[in-house]
């Protein structure tokens, strides 16, 4: 990473290096958000379901 930042530097790049990685760490928080929000959609949906199959217990019974 050293020897890439170096030779951006010495081609006066560095406003296009640091375009760069605030670009990729962007991309890289969003996919991490995106697979973390699926996640919690997962647990909302498996928890529902119980809800659901307590109340069809409980509606049997009573």
């Amino acid at each position: 990473m050293n020897e890439i930042a170096q030779t951006f530097a010495q081609r006066g790049d560095l406003a296009h290096l640091a375009l760069f990685l605030w670009a990729a760490s962007s991309s890289a928080l969003l996919v991490w958000t995106l697979k973390e929000l699926a996640i919690a959609n997962s647990r909302f949906d498996h928890f529902v379901n119980e809800i659901t199959a307590i109340n069809k217990l409980f509606k049997r019974k009573g």
